[in-house]
């Protein structure tokens, strides 16, 4: 069975950078969009542990003018 993330891969690698660009946007769109990203997980365990500690803003404290 071919490893078809390396095939890509290659395939991508030998396109201009322009093409790749292209090749990125047509890639994303087959993604989900609401998939969290380690990012997403780092500040999220960090607003947990803040929340924890008592270090929230309640909602109703914020002017949100």
């Amino acid at each position: 069975m071919p490893n078809i993330t390396k095939e890509i891969t290659t395939m991508v690698e030998m396109l201009h950078e322009s093409e790749q660009i292209l090749v990125l946007e047509i890639v994303r769109r087959f993604l989900p969009d609401d998939i969290a990203t380690p990012e997403d997980l780092r500040d999220i365990a960090i607003a947990r542990e803040e929340y924890r500690r008592g270090e929230a803003i309640r909602h109703e404290d914020i002017d949100w003018s």
